[in-house]
């Protein structure tokens, strides 16, 4: 069957597609049916079946006899380790932890955070928690106590699991005093703290609530696999909203099984056995889905990277690991190619690996730009598809189904929608549009399994945020066409989020923390063209009146702000003061119109501009910091 005869088949009877694919899939009780409508435009898959992450992912290969396969590489340029850990010894080490955390009092239903570098035992800890049933949220190790505060407040965990450090290219990034600054500034306290110490930093244990890694485990009994729901919340992973708040997009169990099962096969065509590497972080919705649990449900063998695409030692490291692993399937962003390519655009270092091993190399997690992918694909001669999906959908809405077949390349275009999902585009009214004609991408409800069903504790903001705008359709934030073949291409954010390195931003959350400067009146953050990071976050800020200090003063303490309230994740370098922002009459800042400036693209003067001449002085603004030379 080709990828028409498929997507067909899911269109035509879509419960039996899906329940077809569930049997993929070890169930202590199998479902009734696939989907489940909850009634106002709500949608659960499997909800009645019951089953367990944890066992999917590990116990089931030890059982069939692969227990001495491989399950994880750690891989470290930066601390110089390579480990290796089978399913067997995986299981061992989840199951004792896990029965650690029941014996302090963690159980089916609990919160508990996870705070980790990318080192093996984050994926432990994930897979720790789904054995118990307990609902996991990784937060980022780069974002500041702050952020980690607002999450605890959110998700009230029971524990927090985390690092003593996170290791960085000539640096420590000292963990525990974020975290210990983070559960000060949070209302809700998790009864106990497990710290796992690193060699390169030993971290103060508070007593009474921090227990060590190790020392909490000695003499456990391990614990088994807890079934659960298949609507039971496997996890809560925090996006950034356009208000800045973050949102908790929640994973149900049995859906996110069975659809990242799927996926390994049909669109990153690996077999049971095969090395699948994603080069992305465990707090990113790449690192839940594509490091920890895709690949292990389907008895991949994982890769956990702890570097840099350059300087950990050079720009080969990607190409060394992919030859030492035999890693047959690679996934990144695109920010990371341009890194690469910065540093050795000839692609010397791709020549001195045998990359025979590869077959194919997927992006994600911003607009692949054309430029990256052919160059991608001139130094290595493999097949280069970019494919587009979010945090909220878990895994690809649009990309190459290699493993039903290998469509032609578009470049520009992340390809075909998959099995689940009818996209659409609509115009500001909700009527689907021509092919070809740029309008608001949608999804046709439901969607897919593995996809959110809600946001934590936010029914009213889940319908708000995706499902208000478009009556039936998922409203996915983005503007983009389809043409004639069906091929869908992403063009830009319908709002504010902008992409810094793979990683979704919103600018309204970096102009709050700017708001807050005492000196700042009034302020606007845009995402400017960035040829390495995709995008960066350019402030400018209005001072109050009567404040005389220099400016570049108040721009150094505004950007060091953003750092300590959102983290170096936000890449937030460029601060301009400036005497008034360009408005509408009304009141809106032309923040479209300072992004166009700031690329040096042609733009049309809004009709309802306020004052055109500010535009003069914000283009001077931009060329001082090195922009607007169009």
């Amino acid at each position: 069957m080709g990828y028409q005869d498929v997507y067909q088949s899911w269109k035509s009877d879509p419960e039996g597609f899906w329940m077809q694919a569930a049997e993929a899939i070890d169930w202590d009780e199998k479902p009734s049916k696939a989907l489940f409508e909850v009634g106002d435009n709500l949608y659960e898959w499997f909800a009645d079946g019951k089953t367990n992450t944890c066992w999917n992912a590990v116990d089931r290969h030890v059982e069939a006899g692969r227990g001495g396969q491989v399950a994880i590489i750690y891989d470290s340029p930066i601390t110089g380790t390579v480990h290796k850990i089978t399913y067997s010894e995986l299981r061992n080490r989840v199951a004792r932890l896990a029965g650690a955390l029941r014996a302090k009092g963690i159980e089916k239903g609990d919160r508990v955070i996870i705070y980790m570098p990318m080192v093996p035992e984050a994926l432990e800890a994930m897979l720790a928690c789904s054995r118990l049933g307990a609902i996991h949220s990784v937060v980022f190790g780069g974002f500041a106590a702050s952020e980690l505060a607002v999450r605890i407040d959110d998700a009230k965990p029971k524990a927090i699991i985390a690092a003593s450090c996170g290791v960085e290219p000539g640096r420590v990034v000292h963990y525990k005093p974020l975290l210990d600054g983070a559960i000060e500034q949070a209302t809700h306290a998790p009864d106990f703290c497990v710290i796992f110490q690193r060699e390169q930093e030993v971290a103060h244990l508070e007593e009474g609530r921090d227990v060590d890694w190790h020392g909490f485990q000695y003499g456990v009994e391990p614990a088994e696999c807890v079934p659960v729901e298949g609507n039971h919340p496997a996890y809560i992973l925090y996006t950034s909203g356009t208000t800045g708040a973050p949102k908790g997009v929640i994973r149900h169990t049995g859906g996110h099984l069975v659809a990242l099962n799927w996926s390994m096969k049909n669109i990153y065509n690996v077999d049971p056995g095969d090395v699948f590497w994603a080069a992305s972080d465990v707090g990113w919705v790449v690192g839940h889905s594509y490091i920890c649990y895709a690949p292990l449900i389907h008895g991949n063998t994982t890769i956990v990277f702890e570097g840099k695409p350059i300087g950990t030692p050079d720009a080969g490291t990607f190409w060394r690991i992919i030859s030492e692993h035999n890693v047959r399937s690679f996934f990144t962003a695109p920010t990371a190619f341009r890194a690469v390519k910065r540093d050795d655009p000839q692609g010397e270092f791709v020549r001195k690996y045998d990359l025979s091993c590869l077959k194919a190399i997927y992006l994600a997690g911003e607009r692949a730009d054309p430029d990256t992918i052919e160059w991608a694909m001139n130094v290595t001669s493999k097949p280069v598809y970019d494919h587009w999906w979010q945090t909220e959908t878990g895994w690809t809405i649009a990309g190459m189904p290699a493993g039903i077949e290998a469509l032609p390349v578009k470049i520009g275009s992340p390809s075909v929608p998959m099995p689940g999902y009818d996209v659409q585009i609509l115009d500001e009214a909700g009527h689907p549009m021509k092919a070809g004609e740029l309008g608001a991408i949608a999804v046709k409800l439901p969607l897919p399994p593995g996809t959110l069903p809600t946001l934590w504790n936010a029914e009213d903001r889940f319908r708000k945020s995706y499902l208000s705008h478009f009556p039936g359709y998922y409203e996915t934030g983005d503007a983009g066409m389809i043409d004639e073949d069906g091929y869908l291409y992403i063009m830009a954010r319908t709002d504010d989020v902008i992409n810094v390195a793979g990683h979704r931003l919103s600018t309204g959350g970096m102009e709050e923390v700017l708001a807050g400067h005492p000196d700042v009146a009034e302020c606007a953050v845009i995402g400017v063209t960035d040829q390495l990071k995709g995008q960066l976050p350019m402030g400018f800020v209005c001072l109050t009146k009567g404040v005389n200090r220099p400016h570049e003063e108040v721009a150094k303490e505004c950007v060091k702000l953003v750092r300590d309230k959102i983290g170096p994740v936000a890449a937030f370098k460029l601060c301009a003061v400036v005497d008034r922002l360009p408005k509408t009459r009304s009141g809106k800042i032309l923040r479209a119109t300072m992004v166009k400036i700031a690329d040096g693209e042609a733009f049309k003067l809004p009709a309802t501009i306020d004052d055109p001449a500010i535009l003069d002085e914000i283009k001077l603004a931009l060329q001082d910091m090195g922009y607007a030379k169009g």
